[in-house]
């Protein structure tokens, strides 16, 4: 493993979402707080940023290079970065302004899967008192922007993960302290015989996740300046100490996948990198990033 080093600075109040875009060879993430997109170009060591009306929560590549699908408030809209057009695509969160989208990443079979969660933040991105706990929500997400609700009474949705051989999928929810596995089908896309993958791991709580090629899990581990590696049965194989406490999540990026960019969040902790985009090399590679599929 390499050394951990933070590349931005961007001092996000809650970084998240990080996608690695190989087609640009940058990483994408958002500061849901800040209602900000962020572009990195490691090559150039040059970020970009851009404003949102509503707090942006997870990014996705789609099968058009040019657009990324973008979860924020209740809904899901296409962005082209380039020319900063947008356009609405879809609503599964009919709660909003209650319950907001976090976390979400596409499958293997090419749907958009998303997690919502009880709305902590105000239209100025302050926090807000909460009203439900579990108001959370599962969904699918195909391509002519229907949605399915997969699983309800959610805390915090968090991690979302598919096994390299496509038959397991992960997802966590932060306030049970608990990542759970599911049985996937790639034909098809449908989950079954939920159960506990990795719970009560005792260095904060589970944010976002990453598999790697060998199919073992890393897992951001908010409140606890770690991350995690797990292997497919659920031990612990490693534990990577952060400069900060607030991890958020981790994708792989780079020309060959093994670089690791994590996001943090200064939200609570005054700490000199909270906040930042950090990356360190690994000795595993990653898998590339899967791909919303876009109908017509």
């Amino acid at each position: 493993m390499g050394e951990v080093e933070c590349v931005v600075p961007a001092g996000d109040w809650t970084g998240e979402g990080a996608v690695w875009h190989a087609g640009e060879n940058a990483l994408y993430w958002v500061d849901i707080n800040r209602l900000l997109v962020h572009r990195y170009d490691p090559e150039t060591k040059s970020t970009r940023s851009w404003f949102f009306d509503r707090p942006p929560a997870a990014l996705a590549l789609t099968d058009r290079d040019d657009t990324l699908l973008v979860a924020l408030g209740g809904g899901l809209i296409l962005w082209q970065p380039a020319n900063d057009a947008r356009a609405d695509f879809a609503e599964p969160e009919t709660n909003w302004p209650d319950a907001r989208m976090n976390d979400g990443r596409p499958d293997p079979a090419g749907h958009f899967w998303v997690g919502t969660m009880f709305n902590n933040i105000g239209p100025d991105g302050a926090t807000i008192d909460i009203a439900d706990e579990a108001a959370g929500r599962l969904f699918r997400v195909t391509a002519n922007g229907a949605s399915t609700v997969e699983k309800t009474g959610i805390g915090i949705s968090n991690t979302f993960g598919w096994s390299p051989d496509r038959t397991r999928f992960y997802f966590g929810d932060t306030l049970l302290n608990t990542i759970f596995v599911w049985d996937y089908d790639a034909a098809t896309g449908a989950i079954t015989n939920e159960r506990p993958f990795f719970t009560g791991f005792d260095r904060g709580l589970p944010d976002g996740s990453v598999i790697d090629s060998e199919g073992y899990l890393w897992n951001a581990r908010y409140g606890g300046g770690c991350i995690v590696r797990v292997d497919p049965s659920g031990a612990v194989d490693r534990v990577i100490d952060m400069p900060v406490d607030n991890i958020t999540t981790c994708t792989v990026g780079g020309p060959d996948l093994k670089t690791l960019y994590v996001t943090t969040a200064a939200k609570g902790v005054a700490q000199r990198y909270g906040g930042g985009l950090f990356a360190l090399r690994t000795d595993v590679a990653g898998l590339p990033e899967n791909r919303f599929r876009l109908s017509g």
